[in-house]
């Protein structure tokens, strides 16, 4: 396969070329490294979304919007589907990096950089690591990046800082609910690696989540956000292998099922690595054993995120 980090960079070459339409805004730091705010203080938009999970996939999936409903009302939908579900979703889109500083800078990251580290699990199993002279991490955060993050990212990474490309988006941001939607399948095949199974067979990846309503508070953009994957959020499995555990990927096994996301994150002490990760997981899931069974477990509640989601 090619560098997922070359993959991913023509597409973030598409945000810079067309930053104006996108409601975007490029800039280079003082190293060299470049940052696109997709919605710290950038406007952002749909658009712009969809392109930042195209990002946060390296160009592995498919990612495009549709209409659907929540309670009767029409909303706005994420689906994202892939053929490469374990280096898309796994080594590329899930976000396993962590960014904290002594000047109080804090975000998440996610993205094709990951698989330049590799030092998470899953890429072990996998098998995949990349190579290439650049890196691109989105970040998820309240504040912009400077040329210490990019620095960090660069030591890690092993590049040069001018091929560090650091897309990043506040959660409570337009850019952020679109690409937080697209993450239904993630989970699902996260879920997958968590409870022993090999990623490598899962053989194709589909999911479907609601666009949560935008609100630059934070708190209650994290809860609406993982409130629309955990109680809407729908998936579709194409996998090689039978087994006995696939009832245990939805969010409907937790104990604390049917408790908004935002009294969970209190609980957890406002701490997102506090959150107990039975919470990451989608509502419902399908999972087709080629030459094999189907199995279907979970159900969506759309009360419950009409009600996150403030609907009167």
């Amino acid at each position: 396969m090619e560098s997922i980090n070359r993959t991913a960079i023509e597409l973030v070459d598409e945000a810079l070329d067309f930053a104006g339409e996108l409601d975007v805004v490029g800039y280079e730091l003082d190293n060299g490294a470049t940052v696109i705010d997709f919605g710290v203080d950038a406007v952002g938009g749909v658009e712009a979304g969809l392109l930042l999970a195209e990002i946060q996939t390296a160009g592995l999936a498919n990612v495009r919007t549709r209409m659907g409903e929540v309670a009767g009302a029409p909303r706005g939908y994420v689906e994202l589907s892939t053929d490469h579900p374990a280096v898309a979703l796994l080594c590329s889109q899930k976000a396993g990096w962590e960014l904290a500083f002594e000047n109080g800078f804090e975000g998440l990251g996610a993205g094709p950089a990951r698989a330049l580290v590799g030092r998470e699990s899953e890429f072990e199993e996998i098998g995949y690591y990349d190579s290439s002279e650049f890196a691109t991490l989105t970040i998820e955060s309240t504040a912009l990046p400077d040329d210490a993050v990019a620095e960090h990212v660069a030591d890690l990474s092993e590049v040069d800082p001018e091929g560090v490309f650091l897309p990043t988006y506040a959660t409570g941001s337009t850019a952020g609910s679109v690409a937080t939607a697209a993450r239904a399948a993630e989970l699902a095949v996260f879920r997958l690696f968590e409870i022993g199974y090999e990623p490598t067979d899962v053989l194709h990846a589909s999911g479907a989540a609601p666009i949560a309503p935008v609100t630059r508070d934070e708190d209650l953009a994290m809860g609406r956000t993982n409130d629309a994957l955990a109680y809407g959020g729908e998936v579709h499995l194409q996998v090689a292998r039978d087994d006995d555990r696939f009832d245990q990927l939805v969010s409907t096994v937790r104990d604390d099922y049917g408790t908004p996301f935002i009294e969970v994150f209190e609980e957890s002490g406002w701490d997102f690595y506090e959150v107990p990760e039975s919470v990451f997981a989608p509502a419902k899931v399908t999972v087709d054993v080629v030459d094999g069974p189907v199995y279907t477990a979970g159900e969506t509640d759309e009360e419950l995120l009409a009600e996150s989601f403030g609907y009167r």
